[in-house]
């Protein structure tokens, strides 16, 4: 989202400092987009808490913010990726369920409280196989991979945002397309000659 009149984001954020309902604005620009990214991943109603606890963390870290930053989404994300954390198994379970009632007939999928599960995990849909794939997968390659293709951040954001180096982020997003690619039935070929040379960081 553009910065708009009110100025950057870091400018937004250092001018919270001594006035801190300017903080506001952040919300208002950044709110929607981390309550979509949480609740694809968590569920709408997980969502809901874990958007307002992210925004009440970044207001209380306001100060430690690097304003050479402009844009804040990144460090919004970070946070947001940082408390998914806390809920790594419920995440797991979701996809798992979501893999499983792909894999039902017509008109046997189950109601209640897993309802959300059925939420499409990307913009085209995606069906069984992939959740279950996405279940899998170390909960690091997982966090590069989804902040990336649900966050819309580019390498060097998701780097910044998941606090590792870019080359980090390049190596654990080839690693986790390659698992995605073997679950799917697809070749685990590498994409590249970079791609071969990169080592995973951690």
């Amino acid at each position: 989202m553009a910065a708009g009149a009110s100025g950057s984001d870091g400018s937004v954020i250092e001018r919270s400092w001594e006035t801190p309902d300017a903080f506001a604005v952040i919300f208002d620009r950044y709110a929607d987009d981390i309550h979509r990214y949480i609740a694809r991943r968590l569920g709408s109603d997980t969502a809901d808490d874990l958007m307002a606890e992210t925004f009440v963390i970044a207001f209380q870290r306001r100060r430690r913010y690097d304003l050479s930053h402009a844009h804040a989404r990144p460090w919004l994300y970070g946070i947001a990726t940082n408390l998914i954390g806390r809920h790594r198994r419920e995440e797991a379970r979701r996809l798992r369920a979501l893999s499983r009632m792909a894999a039902l007939p017509p008109g046997r999928e189950d109601s209640g409280p897993e309802d959300a599960v059925t939420e499409r995990l990307g913009a085209g849909g995606t069906d069984g196989t992939l959740a279950g794939a996405l279940a899998e997968l170390p909960a690091r390659y997982r966090d590069v991979l989804l902040v990336i293709a649900w966050g819309e951040l580019d390498y060097e954001e998701a780097a910044q945002a998941l606090g590792v180096p870019v080359g980090t982020v390049r190596s654990r997003l080839h690693r986790a397309r390659t698992r995605l690619r073997r679950a799917l039935g697809g070749p685990a070929r590498t994409t590249s000659t970079a791609s071969r040379k990169e080592t995973d960081h951690g």
